[in-house]
């Protein structure tokens, strides 16, 4: 079956069609997922929100990408909104141990809970670091930086799917390589005293 034929079965809502979406994106998006989000079980919550999102949205789509470019940016999307929602969350409760209201103050960041299922352990502490440290960035580093370099995309696949300029696409990951190793030395010189 060809591509317009699988969307326009999606679109019809055709049963076999989401489960063939499914047997094909699932693992691609989980992979993404846990890409920006280095906790197995909000990864997993964040790619089913992404389904959700698909099947909510599939008659939105207007064919100007390929579907598996469409599917990854919404994943990315998804990814940013829950971090920005985590780091919200976190900077609420801040304040509200500031102010004195009585809430109990997870002390602990989200990425220190590191629990990326490809890491060793001895390598846990040093890849919540950088997982800290990437998530740090500005969003269009972020994105850029975990497609690439984790996530294991091209630069092609990334302007696809930000919609950016190759030109730009290569600038945005100066910029982040050259953040995170200010980041990364500040750490590890302090660390090391």
């Amino acid at each position: 079956m060809n591509e317009q034929n699988f969307i326009n079965n999606l679109k019809q809502g055709k049963q076999s069609a989401f489960s063939q979406l499914l047997d094909d994106y699932q693992q691609k998006v989980f992979s993404t997922c846990i890409s920006f989000i280095p906790n197995k079980e909000d990864a997993e919550d964040v790619a089913q929100e992404v389904f959700l999102e698909v099947f909510k949205s599939i008659n939105k789509f207007k064919g100007d990408s390929k579907l598996s470019t469409w599917i990854y940016r919404i994943a990315t999307n998804k990814c940013l909104e829950f971090i920005r929602k985590k780091n919200t969350k976190k900077r609420f409760a801040f304040m509200q141990s500031i102010m004195g209201n009585e809430m109990p103050l997870d002390k602990t960041s989200y990425f220190t809970e590191f629990n990326h299922p490809g890491i060793l352990l001895e390598n846990k502490e040093k890849s919540a670091t950088i997982f800290k440290a990437i998530n740090t960035l500005p969003d269009s580093q972020k994105v850029v930086f975990t497609l690439a370099k984790i996530d294991g995309k091209s630069y092609q696949e990334i302007v696809e799917i930000t919609g950016k300029s190759l030109s730009s696409v290569e600038s945005i990951m100066f910029r982040a390589k050259k953040a995170l190793k200010e980041k990364l030395a500040i750490v590890y010189k302090n660390e090391s005293y």
